[in-house]
């Protein structure tokens, strides 16, 4: 068998492996106490990121019971994402980049013609994504909650204004998430091609899910 440089440093047996193809969503069920390794394969990839609680997906991520529980804006190794309910549903166990967003939102067919001019209406975008991996399970698009956006550099300036700006990551770079409790994933693999959140080539990601 080959050395595959993505399964380094991984605690267990690998349960799921799946490349996500540029532009488009996923979903997957993650138990408590098992890892979800993203590899960024070809670098400066925005992965947008939501979680919900398996047990009652009402309970579902919270940027701001995470950034109030850890007085930090930016999500780091060891930082713990919270729900709605305070609590700990997943664990940044590992990462191979310095800090990941979660205050800058999602890309959305309405954003993109604010941003950019309404020429951008049609392009694809994480709003879709994630309301069509949500409908999957019956959740539309009330459930689609202030998110994550590994991978992706939203700087905070000094007057408050906020940036999306090249990203500092780079090809094989990892984030490796703890499961707290059981939680269903939901990610759009970022299909924005204005900004520089994805170096303006949505490229593929890879999803690890290990015991």
């Amino acid at each position: 068998m080959s050395f595959d440089p993505h399964l380094q440093g991984l605690p267990g047996a690998v349960l799921h492996d799946v490349t996500v193809p540029a532009r488009a969503p996923w979903l997957h069920h993650v138990a408590a106490g098992q890892t979800l390794r993203i590899v960024d394969l070809e670098g400066n990839q925005a992965v947008d990121f939501l979680l919900y609680a398996a047990a009652d997906d009402a309970e579902r991520y919270s940027a701001q019971d995470t950034v109030a529980a850890q007085g930090n804006l930016f999500l780091r190794e060891g930082t713990v994402l919270r729900s709605n309910e305070g609590r700990p549903m997943m664990t940044i166990a590992a990462t191979s980049v310095e800090y990941h967003d979660t205050i800058g939102g999602a890309c959305s067919c309405e954003s993109n013609t604010l941003r950019y001019g309404h020429h951008t209406k049609a392009e694809h975008a994480c709003v879709e994504n994630f309301l069509e991996a949500n409908l999957l399970e019956g959740r539309g698009k009330r459930d689609i909650v202030s998110n994550i956006n590994f991978f992706m550099n939203v700087p905070v300036e000094d007057d408050g204004s906020l940036g999306i700006v090249d990203g500092i990551s780079a090809p094989g770079l990892t984030v490796d998430l703890k499961a707290e409790m059981d939680v269903i994933v939901v990610v759009s693999n970022c299909p924005q091609i204005n900004n520089p959140c994805n170096g303006f080539n949505p490229t593929p990601v890879r999803m690890i899910v290990t015991a």
